[in-house]
């Protein structure tokens, strides 16, 4: 007894004087920072941007199913000084909502209802898809993955009214893409994919998905503060508590943004409390011998979180719609952006761990992934010996998510991934100005070691090589593919539409001072005159149309098509115009002789409205 007692103080005493001996290894962050240190950290990080570069944010920290931070920073309305609260501030989740539908549909696997692995047509009305290019199977599997072929088709996805809200079926239906990519073969983050695999749940169960989600996940975690059911105006409670959603302004002003409507809500269409959200990271790492009330058995939570697809062994993937994060520990991750919210969400199971951040500015990046990152740790960066040179993997790349056809096609040619090499195992990343560098831990694997925040989310590349030739990188929410346009052809394409714009805008002030001295010295005008002063005008009415065009896009990158199509029915009109002023001033250019400068001039214009339409039909500007 006199011994057991000995025992019982000596523990007393070391665990007195030595806290952390037996506990702290363990009551940590995964980045190591001590629980009891992490309010104070967080405070001191997100001073720096809180008020200057985000207008507020509500930061939720999860340890062993116990919440171990929840406060809000900044405003949720900055007018009106109303302040941020992870409790009751309601924020737009953004793409987080795409792990509601791969809960869901994990559900109803479990149930026997889908099969991952069937075509998903199987479970669509007949026809329903009308762009495909390949016969494969496109499975659940694939639309989890972003893999399934689709491009990026940016039209009839966000609008500025609620009355312009369809149905999920017709919004499908409408906002289309073509399948570009064979099923499986390239990742291409898709928010189409996200909302069909909710419009396949909807065909299984016979209900409105935001219906299946509220009875089978929100009702059961007790997310009361959250809807899925858009427009929010609907409901009074959620409007209410909605903060403000910001971009950012001159001299570290904010300014309010206007609201906007998805009908592809699946995609990103949540409205909710950073404490909802909590509950349902929670959900997600039940502490034991406790289960998960979002799934009939425990197998099923495991699977979800089990890696589904990985483009090399060792290299981060994707878990069933989460994607993986190389930190300290396994991360399972997903962030989200709409017009004027930006949200980051981190699971650590390995660790009992999790992160949610919520902000109400557009595209914030630093909170996000910055502070994730600091939380969470940067996986082994240990570099192996006689590792390929880095200079197999340099070249310039676009991002597979992107628009194939229509005009918008040019805008991957703006930001391409710039990769040169630093030395035989590091490499220098350019996407759009912002750099990092990366460096060679294992063949072809690249992890972030420095550089823009922007860069966190993919801090794990990897280069598919073949023959000493880089043929795609796997990266986190999309690939890249080799250049397929050189250097030297943009630049000529690029100065062809400098030249024609210039020159369609100024020649018709020039031709009216010309017109006007001609007058003035009561010379004749050549038959040719008219169908000169034609085709130039519909050269300048083309570039005007254009420019208007251009600067509408970016004004506002979200619009429908019916928006735009204007533009393009003005684009066929102007062609035909040139095209028939061209063959009528060939036609009798031989009626009236013309001054050396004066055929010059004629050809010069016939030639510029000819090189103009190639660049146009070059870059789909006519659909």
């Amino acid at each position: 007894m006199i011994k057991r007692i000995s025992i019982f103080l000596h523990i007393v005493f070391f665990s007195l004087c030595f806290p952390y001996t037996f506990s702290a290894a363990e009551n940590t962050t995964p980045s190591g920072i001590p629980i009891e240190e992490l309010e104070q950290f967080v405070d001191e990080y997100a001073e720096e941007y809180i008020g200057s570069t985000v207008a507020g944010a509500a930061i939720i920290a999860i340890k062993d199913n116990q919440i171990v931070l929840s406060k809000g920073y900044g405003y949720a309305d900055v007018e009106n000084q109303i302040p941020m609260n992870p409790d009751t501030t309601v924020l737009e989740w953004g793409s987080i909502t795409k792990l509601f539908v791969w809960v869901s549909a994990m559900q109803l696997a479990e149930q026997g209802e889908l099969d991952l692995e069937e075509d998903i047509r199987t479970y669509l009305p007949e026809e329903f898809l009308t762009k495909l290019n390949y016969d494969d199977p496109i499975t659940i599997l694939n639309l989890m993955h972003h893999n399934a072929g689709f491009e990026e088709y940016i039209f009839d996805l966000l609008f500025e009214s609620p009355e312009q809200l369809v149905d999920l079926e017709e919004s499908l239906k409408l906002a289309e893409p073509e399948q570009v990519y064979k099923p499986g073969e390239v990742v291409a983050y898709s928010n189409y994919s996200t909302s069909l695999a909710a419009y396949i749940i909807e065909e299984i169960t016979g209900q409105p998905f935001y219906d299946y989600v509220n009875e089978h996940i929100f009702d059961e975690l007790e997310m009361n503060h959250s809807t899925m059911h858009l427009p929010v105006e609907d409901n009074q409670e959620i409007t209410r508590h909605k903060g403000i959603g910001y971009f950012p302004g001159e001299n570290g002003d904010f300014m309010e943004s206007q609201s906007f409507y998805i009908s592809m809500y699946p995609s990103g269409g949540i409205n909710g409390t950073a404490a909802d959200l909590a509950k349902f990271a929670q959900a997600l790492m039940p502490s034991e011998p406790e289960k998960t009330s979002l799934f009939q058995e425990d197998q099923t939570l495991q699977k979800l979180l089990t890696t589904s697809y990985a483009p090399e062994e060792g290299v981060p993937g994707l878990a069933h719609g989460f994607w993986e994060y190389d930190g300290e520990y396994r991360g399972l991750t997903h962030s989200g952006n709409t017009v004027a919210y930006s949200s980051n969400m981190q699971i650590v199971p390995e660790d009992n761990f999790a992160i949610v951040i919520l902000t109400n500015q557009a595209d914030e990046i630093d909170l996000l992934f910055g502070l994730t990152d600091e939380l969470v740790g940067r996986g082994d960066q240990t570099v192996r010996e006689n590792l390929p040179p880095a200079a197999e993997v340099e070249g310039s790349y676009l991002s597979a998510r992107r628009t194939f056809n229509g005009f918008m096609n040019l805008y991957a040619y703006l930001a391409p991934l710039d990769v040169k090499p630093m030395d035989d195992n590091e490499i220098e990343l350019d996407l759009a100005g912002f750099k990092a560098t990366y460096v060679q831990t294992s063949p072809y694997v690249y992890k972030l070691k420095s550089g823009d925040d922007v860069f966190i989310p993919s801090n794990v590349m990897y280069f598919h090589v073949n023959d000493g030739m880089s043929e795609q990188i796997s990266t986190a929410y999309a690939d890249y593919l080799p250049m397929d346009k050189n250097t030297p052809s943009l630049l000529i394409s690029l100065g062809l539409f400098i030249w024609c714009m210039v020159y369609f805008l100024i020649s018709p002030f020039v031709l009216m001072v010309l017109a006007f001295f001609r007058r003035r010295r009561k010379r004749k005008k050549a038959p040719i005159a008219k169908w000169n002063w034609l085709l130039m005008l519909s050269g300048t009415l083309l570039a005007v149309n254009i420019a208007v065009l251009i600067i509408r896009m970016l004004s506002n990158p979200m619009r429908t098509y019916s928006e735009l199509l204007p533009h393009f029915i003005g684009n066929y009109l102007f062609t035909a115009t040139s095209i028939i002023a061209v063959v009528m001033m060939i036609l009798v250019r031989k009626k009236a002789p013309l001054s050396k400068m004066q055929k010059t001039g004629y050809l010069l214009t016939g030639f510029s409205s000819i090189l103009f339409i190639i660049w146009l039909i070059i870059w789909q500007m006519y659909a």
